[in-house]
């Protein structure tokens, strides 16, 4: 992904990406050193990357199929989010919403399907009990997925659950970003 550098001296405690006809434009304060301007830069650009390997992929046409494989109701809405830093997918069932991690946006297929299957399993069940487990197991590479994101998340524990606490019974949280829309990180 090309990149071009914009330093600002009005920009004093934030910078900004977007991306400008295929250029990741990346403001940045004047003042930032060279090796803030990397960390920044690299941030971004992973960023974006990850959003447009995500829009590739279907997500409502995937959840739908998904739905109706393993007699699940369908959400209302799945997306792409990107403030996802400990959870691989999340669910709000009092509006049937569902957000998955961009981080996960360039994993196998089968692998997101999985997150879907369980996130779907949470419209149902809000917990992760033995009715939970039934409704999320029956995406046959379940165990096959749960070991390919346990180890992604670098887990050691093979008990621990890389989806735990998925579930958010408050209003969901700040919706995802569209790759062209500006975003800005504070400075350290």
């Amino acid at each position: 992904m090309e990149v071009t550098v914009i330093r600002s001296a009005k920009r004093r405690k934030t910078a900004q990406a977007r991306l400008v006809d295929g250029v990741l434009e990346v403001r940045i304060p004047a003042r930032s050193s060279r090796a803030e301007e990397r960390r920044l830069v690299e941030q971004f650009r992973r960023r974006f990357e990850r959003s447009s390997a995500g829009e590739r992929i279907d997500l409502a046409a995937r959840a739908r199929k998904l739905a109706k494989a393993h007699d699940l109701p369908v959400p209302t809405e799945i997306r792409w989010v990107s403030n996802q830093e400990h959870r691989w997918g999340s669910c709000t069932p009092a509006t049937g919403t569902i957000r998955l991690s961009d981080r996960m946006a360039d994993f196998p297929t089968w692998v997101i399907d999985h997150v879907i299957v369980h996130e779907l399993a949470h419209l149902v069940v809000h917990r992760h009990d033995a009715r939970f487990q039934e409704l999320a197991g029956r995406y046959p590479l379940a165990e096959r997925a749960e070991g390919y994101l346990l180890a992604k998340a670098g887990g050691t524990d093979p008990e621990a659950d890389p989806l735990a606490d998925d579930v958010d019974e408050a209003d969901e949280g700040p919706a995802g970003r569209p790759t062209t829309t500006a975003e800005q990180l504070p400075l350290l």
